[in-house]
C-alpha cells in the first residue's frame, strides 16, 4: 500500500468501488482524516469511472445534509498530451460500516436507519439530483446509530434518462432498466428495494433479474412474497410501504421522500407501543403474587 497519495498520508484502505479504491488519508499540514477514492486508468473503458467520479464531485460538494457524505476536492491527473491517467477524490471520512457488512439488528434499528437514509435522499431531491444506486452497500450505519448515504457515481438530476442501463440487478428500478427518465420515485424503488432486503434477507425480484431468467419471465408486483410472508415480526403498515415503493408502475409508489419518511414514523410509532405494551405486560406478571394456602 502507498504511504502517500497526493500530499495525503495513507492511513488505511478501506474498500473497493465500481473501478477505484478508497483510502483513509490525514493531510500532514491540517491533521485532519479525509476518505481518498483513487481511480487509474488503465485501459479505454476506465475513463467511465473517471467521468463518474467527476459527476459525485460536482453533487457531493454541494451537500451540506447530516445524512449524505461531503465531497471537498477533485484532482484529475492528464499526460503532456491531455490523456486522463488518474483521478482523485477527497471525501468527509465517515465513521461507520455497510449495511451488507453489519445489517441492523432489530426492527427498530432498520425503521430508524432507513429514516436517515430517507431523510438524506429527501435532501438530494431538494437539490435536484436523484441517487439512482441505492443499496445495502451504499448506506454506512456507525455504532451510535447514525447513517450516510454514499456514492453518487451514477448519480444525476431529475428527469435525466441514461445512455445505458444503471443500478444494481437486485434494486434496480424499472425505468432504470427501460432507460426512462430518473426521477425521486426511482430513489423510492431502490431504497425500497434495499429494505424489502434488511427486513427479510432476501432481494426483491425487479425487472432486470427476472429478464434474465428468459424471453418469457414476467414481472408481476402482486406474485412478490411481501416482507410480512417472509418475517412475521414485520408490522403490516411497514411491509405495505415496502410493497408500494417496489411497485413496477412509478404512479403506485409514494410520490416522495416526505411521504417515505411519514410511512416510516409510522411504524415507528407502532414498534414503540407493542414494546411498551409488552413492557407493561411483562410488568403485570410480574407482580402477580402467589395464591396463599387455605388454612
Amino acid at each position: 500500500m502507498a504511504e502517500k497519495l497526493l500530499q495525503y498520508d495513507v492511513i488505511e484502505r478501506l474498500g473497493e468501488g465500481a473501478g477505484s479504491v478508497i483510502y483513509a488519508v490525514r493531510d500532514p499540514a491540517t491533521r485532519r482524516l479525509y476518505a481518498l477514492k483513487h481511480v487509474s486508468r488503465i485501459s479505454d473503458k476506465d475513463i467511465r469511472f473517471v467521468e463518474q467520479m467527476r459527476t459525485e464531485f460536482e453533487m457531493a460538494r454541494q451537500f451540506n445534509a447530516p445524512n449524505l457524505r461531503r465531497g471537498f476536492d477533485l484532482k484529475i491527473n492528464k499526460t503532456l498530451l491531455l490523456k486522463v491517467t488518474e483521478a482523485f477524490l477527497l471525501m468527509e471520512l465517515v465513521d461507520g460500516k455497510p449495511l451488507d457488512v453489519r445489517p441492523p439488528k432489530s426492527m427498530m434499528d432498520i425503521v430508524e436507519t432507513f429514516i436517515q437514509a430517507a431523510q438524506g435522499l429527501r435532501a438530494m431531491h431538494q437539490l435536484g439530483f436523484v441517487h439512482c444506486d441505492i443499496k445495502p452497500n451504499n448506506i454506512l450505519r456507525n455504532d451510535q446509530g447514525e447513517v450516510k448515504v454514499i456514492d453518487y457515481g451514477q448519480s444525476a438530476k431529475i428527469g435525466t434518462v441514461k445512455d445505458r442501463i444503471q443500478g444494481t440487478p437486485d434494486y434496480i428500478a424499472p425505468e432504470q432498466v427501460t432507460r426512462r427518465p430518473v426521477v425521486p420515485q426511482t430513489d423510492v424503488y431502490n431504497l425500497g428495494a434495499t429494505l424489502y432486503w434488511a427486513l427479510t434477507s432476501k432481494t426483491v425480484p425487479t425487472l432486470y433479474t427476472v429478464q434474465k431468467k428468459g424471453e418469457h419471465s414476467f414481472l408481476v408486483d402482486a406474485r412478490i412474497e411481501t416482507p410480512a410472508q417472509l418475517n412475521p415480526l414485520v408490522p403490516p403498515a411497514l411491509s405495505n410501504l415496502v410493497m408500494e415503493s417496489v411497485a413496477t408502475r412509478i404512479e403506485k409508489r409514494p410520490p416522495d421522500m416526505d411521504s417515505v419518511i411519514t410511512r416510516l414514523e409510522l411504524a415507528k410509532h407502532i414498534l414503540l407501543k407493542q414494546a411498551h405494551a409488552a413492557m407493561v405486560q411483562a410488568d403485570d406478571t410480574s407482580t402477580e403474587q402467589p395464591a396463599q394456602p387455605r388454612q
